[in-house]
């Protein structure tokens, strides 16, 4: 028992994984956990900062269950962590985790830890592809369905947007990245700068700037990060930039 007044839960951003990018905040929080749970990816990474905690891991696509078992800890007196990759914000745990927690009410306590985003990590690795407005689009129709992706990336590429695109392929989607490229070309030149980034903070880091037509092209995991840039973006010597229209 931790003897806290109230049940705690913190939901952790552990950043991309390479563990230089966890942030202060993101340790302290983890130190003050007794246990910390979170899918068996992240769970290990939790692990591997704080080998001597309670670390429990959980399969994918069983975030519900995760946020339900946070909440019964919780209740039970100990203070509980439940780890994101990146941020918990992005494509992360900290949604479901209010949502589960809502029926309590003020009876938990709820804080969220921000982390670094495999956007803002990958970004940083190709220089600076998001230095203006940018959209951030994941390509996995397990919760959302292809017809809004596309809808999104139309739009997005209408505006003029850099697009930051998570989770550009997977074994049973091996065409999306294609088909979202082929959408952004309806108003883009196929010139249009373009880049991935694979293990974005992580041991086997790589990258490839490339152009739009070529990114098309490309066989990527989910592991990777993809970025297709706008009508300001330039690439040179490895880099991509994209101006925000300073006169130089």
């Amino acid at each position: 028992m931790s003897g806290v007044e109230k049940p705690r839960i913190f939901v952790i951003g552990l950043g991309p994984g390479g563990g230089d990018e966890t942030t202060p905040r993101a340790l302290r929080a983890l130190e003050r956990c007794d246990v910390i749970i979170g899918y068996s990816v992240y769970a290990e990474m939790a692990k591997r900062i704080l080998p001597e905690k309670d670390v429990r891991a959980f399969p994918m696509r069983q975030e519900i269950e995760r946020c339900r078992a946070a909440v019964e800890i919780a209740l039970s007196g100990k203070i509980v962590g439940v780890v994101s990759g990146g941020d918990p914000g992005v494509y992360g745990m900290a949604g479901v985790m209010l949502e589960i927690a809502e029926p309590y009410g003020d009876r938990v306590d709820i804080e969220i830890v921000p982390g670094v985003t495999a956007c803002c990590s990958a970004a940083s690795v190709l220089g600076a592809p998001i230095a203006h407005d940018f959209a951030v689009i994941s390509l996995s129709d397990l919760l959302t369905p292809w017809d809004a992706i596309e809808r999104r990336i139309e739009l997005a590429s209408e505006g003029d947007f850099v697009i930051c695109i998570y989770n550009p392929s997977s074994a049973k989607r091996a065409d999306y990245l294609r088909r979202a490229c082929d959408i952004a070309l309806r108003t883009r030149s196929a010139e249009t700068p373009a880049a991935w980034v694979r293990m974005a903070g992580r041991e086997g880091e790589s990258c490839r700037v490339l152009t739009l037509g070529g990114l098309r092209d490309e066989r990527l995991d989910m592991f990777c990060t993809a970025f297709i840039g706008n009508s300001l973006t330039k690439a040179w010597g490895g880099r991509m930039v994209t101006s925000r229209g300073y006169k130089l």
